[in-house]
């Protein structure tokens, strides 16, 4: 199977588009330390920028199919546009009516190590932009040994999306 390069965001790839282009930066400026070692949870707002997307459809240039893949990498910035990781991801296309359902697993790359996040995102084939989403931190690595919480993702302009990661301690 020949993949399909994608300039923008794509029906059957918008989650995976979704948490790589739209990721916001790096760590906020108020994030300081790790959340396991202060005891506490914290919040990291990152922008991120769809960097590459290729999508591998079940049936090529035919209709979305359940089992259409798409493979997604995005550059993070912080709040003052600070470049501070990436995301990389792949996002697998569950089922196609009623707006479609895609799961995805993703890693943030981040200062001081990474974290794994994972669920689905619904709405992927419906014509605009793509679907807000919440998805699960299931581990990581470094500071984010033990990490778990949620990363909620906005789209907020084409290839564009907010990241905001709600680590819990």
């Amino acid at each position: 199977m020949r993949p399909i390069r994608a300039a923008c965001l794509g029906t059957a790839t918008a989650l995976v588009t979704l948490l790589a282009c739209v990721p916001v930066a790096a760590a906020s400026a108020t994030d300081t330390g790790s959340a396991h070692a202060e005891g506490k949870d914290r919040v990291i707002t990152l922008i991120g920028r769809l960097a590459e997307q290729s999508r591998f459809p079940v049936n090529p240039g035919g209709a979305p199919a359940q089992g259409d893949r798409t493979v997604v990498r995005s550059i993070l910035f912080d709040k003052a546009g600070n470049e501070v990781g990436e995301t990389a991801g792949t996002c697998t296309t569950t089922r196609v009516e009623n707006g479609g359902a895609e799961v995805c697993n993703v890693t943030y790359t981040l200062p001081g190590g990474q974290l794994s996040v994972q669920g689905m995102v619904f709405g992927h084939l419906v014509p605009g932009p793509p679907p807000s989403f919440d998805n699960g931190i299931t581990g990581g690595t470094g500071e984010y040994d033990r990490a778990r919480g949620s990363v909620h993702a906005d789209t907020i302009a084409p290839g564009t999306r907010r990241f905001t990661i709600n680590l819990k301690h």
